[in-house]
């Protein structure tokens, strides 16, 4: 059986960023296992019950900043849709207006409308450690570790790089918080001016990854109108400006292939779960994040935000229905509240045949419980490792991502009646579900 000592080693070697939660992984299943008191057993990849799952692909952001690593799966979470939202349609400079995508020169008349709206933005970062920039990258720390203390930690070195829209005429600026995550000085660059100019953050949302900006000029900016993704259908033309791989001010343009998509990406600091994104296959590149994705009116109806790693036309935007809620609290610093996310704490894997021999489950069905957080409601409900849970509510379950999804399903505070295995012998016990964000913010 492992030790408490072996499962914090275990823990610490799982979350580089120092939480002690589980992190969400895809089940795995069809490995061969050897016998559950090695520790062995635990480098396999877990599903955890910090939120619903359910494996989508590979999932990586569109900012120059995250390049270096594709692959992290993606986990889809439930919820509902936010309240649309209702803007102008006046662009201070920039002129709306209706085209049809027949008519000669109309995406053109988009981004000639438009394209002075769209900015480059690039970040400075201490430079702590290497003579490269990616050192400072939260992933490239998770990979390969510190590089050592070497180099002046007042120095400033290039950071990440994205784009950003002019959302006001005064200055301000909507971009995600994954393209200015760390850094110490923000330029940006706008069309027609000659000089970046330094940006101050006025607030970000690590949990929307939405961030505000601020420059200030001498004559009013070019900005966009935050239109309604709802009257946008699916299988509608769409165009995305960014500045993929330094290519500033590229154009692409493609359909709304979805709405409502749920995804997660892992990184350093833990993971982001997006709701109600949009999907479109215009070519989303790293450097687009934060960039305009426009309706054919010139409107935005989402922020370009992320790309499958592994599969081509699969790009993610943040609706403006997202943003419309909470766009004063970025403007001006204020805490956006956490929605309550369900939570049990525990590891899953699915039951192979490995797990089968080793706890001699012989026919039963359910996920094996590879790990478990001390204290979480699982471990308080009496749950523990190496126990199957075979059904949920009297629902049985046929593995790790379908158990995962009845826990989604639940609210925290709602009392879960699961059966476990134990020793070839059933019996019932009563989780009462848990809010992560609410223990995280503890």
């Amino acid at each position: 059986m492992m030790t408490t000592d072996n499962r914090d080693q275990w823990m610490e070697q799982r979350e580089p960023s120092g939480s002690s939660d589980i992190v969400e992984m895809e089940p795995v299943s069809g490995k061969k296992k050897t016998k559950p008191a090695q520790a062995s057993r635990f480098k396999s990849v877990f599903a955890a019950f910090l939120a619903g799952t359910m494996v989508t692909g590979g999932l990586m952001f569109a900012s120059d900043k995250y390049n270096l690593f594709t692959g992290y799966q993606s986990i889809a979470a439930g919820g509902s849709a936010s309240a649309p939202y209702t803007a102008g349609t006046t662009l201070g400079d920039v002129k709306t207006a209706s085209v049809n995508l027949g008519a000669s020169g109309s995406i053109s008349q988009i981004v000639e409308q438009a394209s002075p709206a769209v900015v480059k933005i690039e970040t400075k970062v201490k430079a702590n450690s290497g003579s490269r920039a990616q050192t400072m990258d939260p992933f490239f720390r998770q990979f390969f570790g510190d590089s050592g203390s070497g180099g002046n930690s007042d120095r400033l070195q290039e950071g990440g790089m994205g784009t950003g829209f002019l959302f006001e005429k005064s200055g301000y600026i909507l971009t995600n918080e994954h393209v200015i995550d760390g850094a110490e000085e923000i330029w940006v660059t706008v069309e027609g001016y000659d000089k970046p100019f330094k940006a101050t953050l006025l607030g970000n949302s690590y949990d929307l990854d939405l961030a505000v900006l601020k420059i200030e000029g001498d004559k009013a900016f070019p900005y966009l109108p935050l239109g309604n993704p709802d009257t946008v259908k699916q299988g509608d033309w769409v165009v995305a400006i960014g500045n993929p791989y330094d290519f500033d001010q590229t154009v692409t343009v493609g359909v709304l292939s979805a709405k409502e998509r749920p995804i997660s990406i892992p990184d350093a600091q833990g993971t982001r779960e997006y709701k109600h994104l949009l999907q479109t296959d215009a070519s989303i590149n790293p450097g687009n994040s934060g960039g305009p994705l426009l309706n054919l009116n010139g409107e935005v109806i989402g922020i370009n935000t992320a790309v499958n790693a592994d599969a081509q036309g699969i790009g993610f935007a943040i609706p403006t229905t997202t943003i419309s809620s909470v766009l004063e609290n970025l403007k001006n610093n204020v805490a956006i509240p956490k929605e309550p996310l369900p939570y049990i704490g525990v590891g899953l894997e699915d039951i192979d045949d490995g797990w089968r021999s080793d706890l001699k489950l012989g026919n039963a069905a359910g996920a094996v419980v590879s790990q478990i957080e001390p204290g979480s409601p699982a471990f308080a409900a009496g749950i523990r490792t190496y126990d199957v849970i075979s059904a949920v509510n009297g629902e049985q379950v046929s593995g790790a991502e379908e158990l995962t999804a009845k826990v989604k399903a639940l609210k925290p505070g709602d009392k879960a009646v699961m059966t476990i295995i134990r020793s070839g012998q059933k019996s019932d016990v009563t989780v009462t579900v848990g809010d992560k964000n609410a223990k995280q913010q503890k």
